[in-house]
């Protein structure tokens, strides 16, 4: 087995459900990098946050932040999947009516919100401490990459039905129970991965990926060594080549990375 890249998913795969690293974390990831095998963190959350996580090796990871609308390495910019202003305007305005759902936009360092019920910002600001208050968010005059909806009455079937009808030329994504997700149609964690592979001359045969929720499909679908989680949602599971034998809780991804790569 030649694995070269490893790509991982960060809430449901790689935190436990109270968003602690697995204990063994450092150690592995350190003698990944001794084995020259580079590590991916793809997530729905913004580079700020993610960053932040994994600061004292922020340098060597790759980070597809904002299901991948956004790839950093370094403090370089390797992609940047930029949203129109008269879609971001469409997906804000349909938001408006439906119960339960607050829309923010993602920028590459801040998110835009405009409501700030404690309700709404107890669950967004776990992921967006960089975050501006707005009168009107179709105003916004920012690069957008991504707009996540946060929806208290479950995404899957609350908001997803309302934009369901864009997904030929956007990624709609259930992101999690209470996450909608919406980029360009290639910004995606798939495309992320995609644009690692082309700068490292690494093939998808030599790729390791791990996800848990339907905004890791197309990274599933597009590795060698495709990991749902033991907790993943349903699709996950059929779409997987495998599935750990742990579930996030319990350390599935570096117990995963242990049976797979000698890390002695």
């Amino acid at each position: 087995m030649m694995i070269k890249l490893i790509a991982i998913d960060l809430d449901g795969s790689l935190l436990d459900d109270n968003k602690n690293l697995p204990k063994d974390f450092w150690e592995a990831a350190d003698k990944l990098f001794q084995k020259k095998i580079n590590i991916v963190i793809a997530s729905g959350r913004p580079f700020h946050n993610i960053s932040s996580v994994f600061d004292p090796i922020k340098d060597k990871i790759y980070f597809a932040c904002d299901n991948g609308s956004y790839v950093v390495h370094a403090n370089e910019e390797l992609l940047v999947n930029q949203l129109d202003p008269a879609s971001i305007k469409g997906f804000v305005e349909i938001s408006r009516p439906i119960e339960n759902v607050y829309p923010v936009l993602c920028s590459k360092h801040v998110a835009y919100i405009e409501n700030t019920e404690e309700v709404f910002t107890s669950q967004a600001l776990k992921y967006y401490q960089e975050y501006k208050v707005v009168e009107d968010l179709t105003k916004v005059d920012d690069i957008i990459l991504k707009i996540s909806l946060c929806d208290l009455a479950g995404s899957e079937t609350n908001s997803y039905p309302f934009y369901k009808q864009f997904e030929n030329d956007f990624k709609v994504a259930v992101a999690g129970a209470i996450w909608l997700d919406i980029t360009n149609i290639d910004g995606s964690k798939g495309t992320a991965i995609k644009t690692i592979q082309e700068r490292l001359k690494v093939s998808s045969e030599e790729t390791l990926v791990f996800g848990d929720y339907l905004n890791d499909m197309d990274m599933i679908q597009n590795a060698g060594y495709s990991y749902a989680m033991k907790n993943a949602h349903p699709e996950i599971l059929k779409a997987a080549k495998y599935i750990t034998e742990l579930d996030n809780n319990n350390g599935g991804v570096t117990h995963t990375i242990k049976q797979l790569i000698d890390l002695s």
